[in-house]
């Protein structure tokens, strides 16, 4: 089913400011919250738990968390923590992590590839409630299993923008988050690449898909989104602006393109409340604008 989301950015926003855009968003009926972890700002799982713990029925997002800073163990801990006592609220997600920040951390994988084939496999299955041992180039586990697994273990996400860590991501995890900044076609091409990459792996059923989207509501709307793309020349194909009708046909062009969730990423100069509740009727208006439900 098709979702519409919003971001909670680390920058500018500090994490005192979480709670209350939490809140905010659900009171304007949005299904998700996107966070993510940026060094060094503020802790993915901590801001997590804090939203939801909050809210009532919001879905916080993590796209993502730089698979290099944890061992896969610490990661599962922290997922299956959140998991069972929020359960089914919490996306969680994974990527390479700016690799300047990962050398600075000295935690930078001379294989980030490598990395992301050989956690991901081991978090899913720790939090299957299986036991797990692998003896890889960076995952190693001898008889490792969660004493408080997951009821049900959520779906794990990985981020991915090449070709070749887009297949990978379809291969590896169960959902794949696209960054911003692509236009509805490039879009529709890393999909294409993500189900390709999950079919040849020989798994069922198709990955699901979170794409972000810059977006800007009212009159100068284009303009304010545009400026953050000055350097190109297609930037009006690469953000949704304008009315609230025009940004739900605009969400609804990307459903299309076989995005799940279109995650309204706002300009960093804006009220959050507002804005969300501009996506909140967005989200309304979204099957009306574009006949996707």
């Amino acid at each position: 089913m098709s979702r519409i989301g919003t971001i909670f950015s680390p920058y500018p926003h500090p994490p005192e400011k979480l709670r209350d855009a939490a809140r905010a968003a659900e009171d304007a009926g949005i299904d998700e919250l996107w966070l993510w972890e940026d060094c060094f700002r503020s802790s993915a799982w901590a801001a997590a738990a804090a939203a939801l713990a909050v809210t009532d029925h919001l879905r916080i997002g993590i796209g993502i968390a730089p698979l290099p800073l944890r061992n896969v163990a610490a990661s599962a801990m922290e997922v299956a923590t959140i998991e069972r006592m929020f359960p089914g609220r919490l996306l969680p997600g994974f990527g390479h992590g700016v690799q300047d920040w990962m050398r600075q951390v000295g935690a930078k994988a001379a294989s980030p590839l490598t990395l992301m084939q050989e956690h991901l496999p081991a978090l899913r299955s720790l939090l299957a409630g299986e036991t797990v041992s692998t003896e890889g180039r960076y995952v190693k586990l001898r008889d490792v299993a969660l004493d408080w697994p997951p009821a049900q273990a959520p779906l794990v996400y990985a981020a991915a923008e090449g070709p070749k860590t887009l297949a990978l991501a379809g291969a590896v995890a169960d959902g794949v988050v696209l960054d911003s900044r692509h236009t509805v076609a490039e879009i529709a091409s890393a999909v294409a690449t993500v189900q390709a990459g999950r079919a040849e792996a020989g798994r069922e059923g198709r990955a699901d898909i979170v794409a972000y989207v810059l977006t800007a509501f009212g009159p100068d709307a284009r303009a304010r989104a545009t400026a953050v793309l000055a350097d190109r020349d297609d930037a009006a194909d690469r953000v949704l602006a304008g009315s609230v009708s025009e940004v739900a046909e605009g969400v609804a062009r990307f459903q299309a393109a076989g995005v799940d969730d279109v995650v309204l990423l706002p300009t960093d100069d804006v009220d959050l409340a507002a804005f969300f509740s501009a996506v909140g009727q967005a989200a309304v208006a979204v099957p009306r604008a574009g006949g996707v439900s």
